[in-house]
């Protein structure tokens, strides 16, 4: 049982996100578990998004704000840990969603995991800017000793789908903030998790527990910044266990595909174009095989007409209709 007296020190990021933070707060605040220490980490933002947490605030306590120079997202997510003494601790993205039963089903799972687990996931729906769900194909169920399962695949996902001891985040040195001055923001969170997992188990809770929001605003619609990102961490553990070396060269071509799909659904054609020919050089079988995903993937979150999504629909054997908004999904 979820021990009422364990707090979760939730950690959000945040630079100018006054379209989404208010979303994002709602979804936290409507968790089916109260205890939660909420920080918003105010990353040198300059728009709106202050006041909005702000007006946040006055009407849900529990929520505080903190204000810093642009440091990056890492910097940010060690300053609100930092900042709680809570147990337990969930990072969100300022653009993502919860579903209201996302903290107490994780914190059930590490609880009952022991000492030995110390990150709890769950499974993430792909949603547009709007909300809309377009992607509900993310239901991995790794767990136990997941190190090597970590280099093949990040089956985690995003920050905003983990839940951790504290014990494990410090263990793990903190998000690794040394990427940002490298031009390499935005795999911290697989580095914590490939981090955490050599010496602590994962639980998986399999549920939709997460809007996981794709527009060509955040940090991971930089795809060569991301792509820079993958190359740095995996470079790590490559060094650490070469037994694992297949492993990670294959992790390297998925990320290229990721990257790609995203590129391509974000209009950024010539970076989708340079990625999938570097996805060939690597991996030829793999980057022709993946095609047909990329183009239901477009089709999905482009909004193209219902005759081209029909055909689409006829030629992959696939649903290719649009879902409900993720806030209105039943859970």
């Amino acid at each position: 049982m979820v021990k009422d007296n364990a707090t979760v020190g939730v950690v959000v990021p945040m630079f100018n996100a006054e379209r989404t933070i208010r979303s994002t707060l709602t979804s936290i605040c409507r968790q089916n578990y109260q205890a939660l220490d909420i920080i918003v980490v105010d990353d040198g933002s300059t728009d709106e998004s202050a006041s909005i947490v702000a007006f946040c605030a006055d009407k849900d306590r529990r929520i505080r704000l903190i204000r810093q120079s642009n440091g990056g997202v890492a910097h940010a997510r060690n300053r609100g840990a930092a900042s709680t003494d809570a147990e337990f601790l969930a990072f969100v993205d300022a653009d993502d969603l919860w579903a209201p039963s996302k903290i107490a089903l994780q914190l059930r799972a590490l609880l009952e995991g022991g000492s030995s687990a110390g990150l709890a996931y769950c499974w993430f729906a792909h949603i547009d800017e709007d909300g809309r769900v377009f992607s509900l194909h993310n239901h991995p169920d790794a767990q136990g000793h997941v190190l090597q399962r970590m280099c093949r695949q990040n089956f985690v996902g995003n920050g905003s789908s983990m839940l951790v001891r504290r014990s494990a985040f410090e263990q793990a040195g903190q998000f690794d903030s040394s990427l940002r001055a490298k031009s390499a923001q935005g795999c911290e969170d697989l580095l914590m998790c490939l981090r955490i997992a050599e010496s602590y188990e994962f639980r998986v809770v399999p549920q939709h527990l997460v809007g996981y929001r794709m527009t060509n605003v955040n940090m991971s619609s930089d795809v060569m910044q991301m792509l820079r990102s993958c190359e740095i961490v995996l470079a790590e553990f490559r060094e650490k266990y070469p037994q694992f070396g297949g492993d990670l060269d294959a992790h390297l071509v998925d990320m290229i595909h990721w990257l790609a799909t995203r590129a391509l659904i974000e209009g950024r054609f010539f970076a989708a174009y340079e990625l999938l020919k570097k996805s060939v050089v690597l991996d030829p079988r793999t980057a022709i095989s993946g095609l047909p995903d990329i183009v239901d993937a477009y089709c999905r979150a482009r909004l193209v007409p219902r005759w081209i999504k029909l055909r689409v629909k006829r030629m992959l054997n696939k649903d290719a209709e649009f879902r409900p908004l993720y806030s209105e999904m039943s859970w």
